[in-house]
């Protein structure tokens, strides 16, 4: 269990995606952090893990800006599978 802060103030950062991998490199688990930046893995065999914390995949879109420019682009984020 742990804790994803982000930022000058180390504050608890939300919606992270957290993996956890074995010694092998295999993907053992995923969380995703609460509002707190908390994440939590269980029922783990003896053994070196890695954790790695990300934010949202990139996200990109084309954008065609004419004469009289654009009103909007809307950019949705998501985590892969949800």
């Amino acid at each position: 269990r742990g804790t994803v802060r982000a930022g000058a103030a180390l504050s608890p950062l939300a919606d992270a995606r957290v993996t956890l991998i074995d010694a092998a490199g295999n993907v053992v688990a995923t969380a995703t952090t609460g509002e707190d930046g908390a994440y939590a893995f269980t029922d783990l065999d003896a053994g070196e893990y890695s954790v790695v914390a990300t934010g949202y995949p990139p996200v990109a879109g084309a954008v065609t800006v004419t004469g009289t420019g654009i009103d909007g682009h809307d950019v949705e984020l998501s985590h892969p599978g949800e």
